[in-house]
């Protein structure tokens, strides 16, 4: 079996990479088992040393990595350099913060010495998405190796030049061999890893339907597991908003990456006092993108992953116009090569339309006109997912009450969702559980034992 990069801007083969044999996948386990023994001991200077480097070398290539995101998954040029020097500040975030987080942790008025001991679980499985190639590889993998753990990692089968790359920094970096495994497989193999005694762990960035499966088979073998999946964030607009700048900020909330963002403001829901000066504002700025090819940088829209994610995408918008929203804007794809999908608005969406609780990933936005905050609020809790969602007001304290009301694991006020080294990044509901980034990321997979002296 073979997986195979295709440059989604001209839907043209780049290149193929065998997969692994079932055999040499427990091969693979077996190193990285050994590996752990002895990692599980190292200092946290030698692991910083080896972080670091992985940083200093991310942040020496940038160019030719930023290139490669491109060609894997169709990201804008600009977008990539960003995510480069991203990956390189979380990685130097857990080098130079792991030891702190993981210092013993003392515990108050109890009748003797007591104390929570971090130690590492083991071999740990990461399966991860396309959309963010090189970052979501480097917020699960970073912490992990700075706790002692070693990680294996299942990259999307659509950006395995990214997956190799990566591999390669971890090696250059100073990893003991094992530390950092890459595994070219086939899906059905992750229940052999999943399954094997020597593996602690599992976290999965991706689609409900992967989690709950994944979910389904580290309950079965009694592994932790960490889930970050879909999303359908709320942008909410309240009537005193500064409007020129909320409107700025809709844009780019929906329309980084193409759309294509797990945090991305999907679902606008705007109070019906400023919702037509909204929605015409809303339109002209969507209106404004232009299509070519991402590794120009005049490009501000670029193709989505795959063509099969554009007819998927363009089967959804349709199906929701059938059933009878309005387009706005879009709702079809251009005549060019490559997978691309134009800028889309769609109203009149009603809870009994296919794509009211679907997450879409792509440029489009659905807009909801409410009646006031209070409909907003139900609106916005009205989803099965409960990732991201922010709200726009000029008054924070009212933000603040707003935001303690979103049933999400973030809430943003006055900017879209985001992602940052130090903040928490995790969901609620359908959108998963557990936490990356910030001191708890590195947290989810350690054992929190408690030590208790007698006096």
């Amino acid at each position: 079996m073979t997986i195979t990069s295709i440059n989604p801007a001209t839907n043209k083969t780049l290149e193929t990479f065998s997969t692994l044999t079932k055999d040499e996948v427990v091969d693979a386990i077996g190193i990285a088992h050994e590996a752990y023994r002895n990692w599980r001991k190292t200092s946290f200077d030698k692991r910083k040393k080896a972080i670091l480097k992985f940083a200093k070398l991310l942040r020496d290539g940038a160019d030719e990595f930023a290139r490669t995101i491109t060609l894997d998954m169709g990201k804008r040029i600009s977008e990539s350099q960003y995510e480069i020097e991203y990956c390189a500040k979380i990685a130097e975030f857990y080098a130079n913060g792991a030891q702190t987080f993981l210092a013993d942790q003392p515990l108050d008025n109890v009748d003797a010495d007591a104390c929570i001991h971090y130690e590492p679980l083991g071999v740990l499985l990461g399966i991860m998405p396309w959309n963010f190639p090189f970052y979501q590889v480097v917020r699960f993998a970073t912490p992990n190796i700075m706790a002692g753990n070693t990680v294996m990692v299942k990259h999307a089968s659509n950006v395995p030049q990214c997956a190799e790359a990566i591999a390669e920094l971890f090696t250059q970096c100073g990893l003991p061999d094992g530390v950092y495994t890459n595994l070219f497989i086939p899906t059905e193999f992750t229940e052999v890893i999943i399954g094997d005694e020597r593996v602690r762990g599992v976290s999965l960035t991706g689609s409900e339907k992967a989690g709950a499966a994944v979910a389904a088979l580290a309950g079965k073998n009694i592994k932790k597991s960490v889930l970050e999946l879909g999303g359908n964030d709320a942008f909410i607009v309240l009537e005193d908003a500064d409007l020129e700048k909320t409107v700025e900020l809709a844009v780019k909330g929906r329309m980084v990456n193409a759309g294509q963002s797990c945090v991305a403001s999907k679902r606008f829901i705007v109070v019906e006092e400023v919702a037509e000066k909204f929605l015409s504002a809303f339109k002209k700025q969507m209106s404004q993108f232009k299509m070519g090819d991402p590794m120009d940088e005049a490009t501000t829209l670029a193709p989505l992953s795959t063509e099969e994610a554009a007819v998927n995408l363009l089967e959804m918008v349709q199906a929701t116009i059938n059933a009878g929203a309005t387009v706005v804007l879009g709702g079809d794809r251009p005549d060019r090569e490559g997978a691309y999908f134009n800028p889309t608005i769609l109203t009149d969406i009603t809870p009994d339309m296919p794509t009211f609780d679907q997450e879409l990933f792509g440029p489009v936005a659905s807009v909801y006109v409410v009646k006031d905050e209070a409909a907003a609020i139900a609106l916005a809790n009205n989803s099965s997912y409960g990732l991201g969602g922010s709200v726009f007001t000029s008054d924070i304290e009212r933000g603040r009450r707003v935001a303690e009301q979103i049933e999400t694991g973030m809430v943003f006020i006055n900017q879209p969702t985001k992602s940052q080294a130090e903040l928490p990044f995790g969901g609620v509901k359908n959108s998963g559980y557990g936490r990356e980034l910030s001191h708890l990321g590195i947290l989810e997979f350690v054992n929190k034992k408690l030590i208790h002296s007698a006096t």
